[in-house]
């Protein structure tokens, strides 16, 4: 199978520290500033507000306006990603399912900085851990990163992992599973609008990276109970 992960929120917790790192990039682009941890606060807030579900679909390419591409901006990024953990112990999940044979993938969207979510999974270790990683939303769309996996991997089951399920709303095909990872930073988002889940068929959700195990038995027994119906 494929199995496909987010970045962000689903196999590393990069949100808790958003304000300390912009704290961080505070004191070392603006030393003069005076209330740098105010200003980290207010930072924080707008930064939050490209989480939402409004801007996160990823329907079209698109370019960050030029104040969020900014050596300021690159400085935050590399902050955050300095105070980045890693969830459930991730690295070895990734290493046991690629040892059971399945094609890992990190597959998610390009940050502010051209080149820097590649950069900050390489910080996070992660990086080697994958046979692919497919960045969307600058040179390509989500549906074009879609349509890239089955280019290069045909029609094999894909299990698909992300703690923002808005994302997996009209995409994929018959062969795609939809795992929503529960994170509670944007599972709020989800809960305002939760009937939207009905329009995501073959869902599951975990709040444990381990459970995706589950998921691939069920998924295994699911497809085999059909091929017998079938015959």
């Amino acid at each position: 199978m494929i199995i496909a992960f987010d970045f962000d929120g689903t196999l590393v917790d990069s949100y808790s520290c958003i304000e300390e790192a912009f704290r961080r990039a505070l004191e070392k682009h603006y030393r003069w500033l005076p209330g740098k941890r105010l200003w980290a606060k207010l930072l924080t807030k707008v930064e939050l507000q490209f989480e939402r579900p409004s801007l996160g679909s990823h329907r079209k390419i698109h370019k960050p306006p030029f104040f969020l591409r900014t050596k300021f901006f690159e400085t935050w990024f590399e902050e955050r990603a300095k105070l980045t953990k890693p969830l459930d112990d991730a690295p070895e999940l990734l290493k046991k399912l690629k040892k059971e044979g399945h094609i890992v993938i990190s597959f998610s969207a390009e940050d502010f900085i051209d080149g820097m979510k590649v950069k900050r999974l390489k910080m996070a270790r992660l990086y080697d851990l994958f046979d692919d990683v497919i960045v969307f939303g600058r040179t390509m769309t989500l549906d074009e990163a879609f349509k890239l996996v089955r280019g290069k991997y045909g029609n094999e089951t894909f299990i698909w992992v992300d703690d923002k399920p808005w994302r997996f709303i009209g995409r994929g095909d018959k062969n795609t599973e939809f795992v929503w990872y529960y994170f509670p930073f944007t599972a709020r988002f989800v809960e305002k609008n939760r009937e939207k889940l009905a329009l995501i068929p073959h869902l599951h959700v975990i709040r444990d990276l381990w459970s995706i195990f589950d998921v691939i038995e069920n998924v295994r027994r699911r497809k085999t109970s059909r091929r017998i119906n079938y015959f």
